[in-house]
């Protein structure tokens, strides 16, 4: 393993930040200074930080956390504002979202410590897909405005993917998309003529939120995470 993978995953730092550090002179590696953060490592290594020894990497965990309106998708905010990270006692892991849900938008978000897992959960070329209940204004929505969603529709960064759009009201759709630009699904609906009024996130890949709790989390079982490993 790479000693600044190692770091992240002791929870020392991001990837980027360790490498860093690494850089910087303040890891040592069986008593001498390492400045390479590609540095090869093992569990047998003798790895410190400013002089202090390491444990090594923390077990890795995945959680569930059904995210209210008004609570960032961030680990922390300069502003003091409420994060996700918040709502989970991680008992000392360092856990970051996988992913982002909007300041007003609620729902299904994954926190873990598990770098890898995180990238092969966000990467566009995994297409994970994400379902989502979106209530809209000007409603009814009608059969046009299902079937441009269905076949997918021009925005100013170009057209999307097909998506897969269930009504379920006369304002009210179930989408499900597998792409992740920013405020993707809210421009999908403005270019159709209706605007989001509320949107939650229910399903990520396999996952659903069921009757998870707004504020709440749970950590995912073995079987849970195996498959999302297995997209």
């Amino acid at each position: 393993m790479r000693l600044a993978k190692y770091l992240a995953h002791a929870g020392v730092a991001s990837r980027r930040s360790a490498e860093a550090i690494v850089a910087a002179g303040r890891v040592s590696v069986d008593g001498r200074v390492v400045t390479d953060p590609a540095r090869a490592v093992d569990e047998d290594s003798r790895v410190a930080l400013d002089g202090r020894p390491l444990a090594g990497p923390e077990p890795r965990v995945l959680y569930m956390v059904n995210k209210p309106v008004g609570v960032l998708s961030a680990a922390r905010d300069e502003r003091g504002r409420p994060t996700v990270v918040d709502l989970v006692p991680a008992g000392g892991a360092r856990l970051y979202p996988v992913g982002r849900l909007d300041l007003d938008s609620s729902g299904l978000m994954l926190l873990t410590n598990d770098g890898a897992l995180a990238n092969r959960l966000t990467h566009p070329r995994f297409e994970v897909p994400k379902t989502y209940r979106v209530t809209l204004a000007n409603g009814p929505v009608g059969p046009d405005a299902v079937a441009a969603l269905r076949r997918g529709v021009q925005l100013d960064d170009g057209p999307t993917a097909p998506a897969r759009v269930r009504r379920i009201g006369a304002r009210e759709l179930e989408v499900t998309i597998r792409e992740g630009r920013n405020r993707q699904l809210r421009r999908m609906c403005e270019s159709v003529g209706h605007q989001v009024v509320a949107l939650q996130r229910t399903g990520f890949g396999p996952l659903r939120l069921d009757a998870l709790a707004p504020g709440s989390h749970r950590r995912l079982r073995a079987a849970e995470i195996e498959r999302l490993r297995a997209l």
